[in-house]
């Protein structure tokens, strides 16, 4: 039986960006589209964080939103447990939610402050239909006691608690209905970094405790490297590289991964050389031809300018760059 929890394969997804119709035929304007995410592959093995990275606006949270069903993809296919994700099947979708959820980026926007807690939690347990009654309410209480708050807390309202706190009702709001896989948004970039910690720590005894599987979206690299075991490297949508966490932080093949890793503050004082970020993310309604990066690239060659380089084995993953291969004739 395969290991593999979750397959995507050639994801990609346009936005229409066009004026209006009566303004495009005024101005004599073509229709627009921005391209957020190009030809994605990946897999995830069952009980692993794979980690997706890169700058912002280079795709990461438009390929989550497309993997637990808020978006639909324009091109390419999600295959969770083998089975392909049917997004046109209300039936099929419904039993596969039960499977996997999301914790969202601001803990402050993803509870309805309307609601109290203990009904937030709740109402995933109720939309599946896993318990009745008074079970509900102690299932809460344990959920709550779990990632760290009181089971008296359930009646209280999102308000009333810290961004650190809030956060801890998402994660237990994510573990009500009993997932395998969890997509995690940028889960820690609105806390401060003492309850980025705990919240991380708390993640990773969870995984431990109930064998989950993570999706984690980030763009610091210390959390990655504190959560990883394998890492995808997302470029202008485009996924430039995947390695084992360990041996991409030693020896990154990409040279965008080199500038990313390049920028993290060197707290070791090792003296080591280092090429800070430059420039910025093209535009991806009119991105440049060939590699995206090429315009940032130190290493750019005229093939790059010309031909998106396809992806290569390499001694830690694989990278889509010509440095690692022979260019085509």
């Amino acid at each position: 039986m395969s290991d593999v929890l979750l397959s995507v394969e050639g994801l990609t997804r346009r936005f229409d960006v066009s004026k209006p119709w009566l303004n495009r035929v005024i101005e004599r304007d073509e229709r627009q589209f921005l391209t957020a995410n190009a030809d994605v592959s990946f897999e995830i093995r069952k009980g692993e964080t794979f980690a997706l990275v890169g700058e912002s606006g280079s795709g990461k949270s438009t390929i989550a939103k497309m993997i637990v069903g808020l978006l639909e993809p324009s091109e390419g296919q999600i295959r969770f447990d083998g089975d392909v994700m049917d997004f046109n099947s209300g039936a099929a979708m419904r039993r596969l939610r039960r499977r996997f959820q999301m914790i969202f980026q601001d803990p402050f926007a993803s509870l309805n402050p309307r609601w109290r807690v203990g009904d937030i939690i709740a109402e995933p347990i109720r939309t599946f239909d896993l318990m009745k009654g008074a079970a509900i309410r102690n299932e809460v209480g344990r959920l709550l006691d779990l990632v760290g708050l009181s089971a008296t807390d359930a009646e209280k309202f999102p308000h009333e608690f810290s961004g650190g706190q809030r956060q801890r009702i998402a994660i237990a709001r994510a573990l009500s209905s009993r997932p395998e896989f969890i997509v995690c948004d940028e889960p820690t970039s609105a806390l401060d970094v003492s309850v980025q910690a705990q919240i991380l720590n708390l993640m990773r005894d969870l995984q431990d405790e109930f064998g989950l599987t993570y999706l984690l979206i980030s763009h610091d690299l210390s959390v990655v490297r504190h959560m990883a075991n394998r890492i995808g490297v997302l470029y202008l949508g485009r996924l430039v590289e995947v390695a084992d966490a360990k041996r991409l932080f030693l020896d990154p093949q990409h040279p965008y991964t080199r500038m990313l890793l390049d920028a993290v503050p060197d707290l070791a004082l090792s003296g080591r050389r280092r090429t800070p970020v430059t420039g910025e993310i093209p535009n991806p309604i009119n991105p440049p031809p060939g590699c995206a990066f090429h315009p940032r690239c130190p290493h750019v060659m005229p093939i790059c300018k010309q031909v998106i380089p396809p992806p290569i084995e390499t001694a830690t993953g694989r990278a889509a760059c010509y440095l690692l291969a022979p260019t085509p004739a």
